[in-house]
């Protein structure tokens, strides 16, 4: 049996508007990568989600990415460009 754990997602600007909250808890394995948290949250949300997950970053811990491939932390922020300059 492959181990999962709750991983909280936070969710800022556009994505607040796609998900309809700010935070949520998404069940992953402990190996999993962002690349694997999209696709959750692509088949929850639709297109619109995947469009923001395409433009977004990610913070993991203090690590701002948009590396994909990386393996997902307990906590992961997703922050689309905001508006502004």
């Amino acid at each position: 049996m492959v181990d999962s754990e709750a991983i909280s997602v936070r969710y800022f600007a556009a994505a607040v508007d796609v998900t309809g909250c700010s935070e949520e808890s998404v069940a992953l394995t402990q190996s999993s990568t962002l690349a694997d948290l999209v696709a959750v949250l692509t088949d929850k949300y639709g297109a619109e989600m995947a469009r923001i997950l395409s433009v977004s970053a990610f913070l993991v811990g203090d690590e701002l990415t948009r590396d994909v491939e990386r393996v997902a932390g307990p906590v992961v922020d997703v922050l689309p460009p905001f508006a502004g300059g």
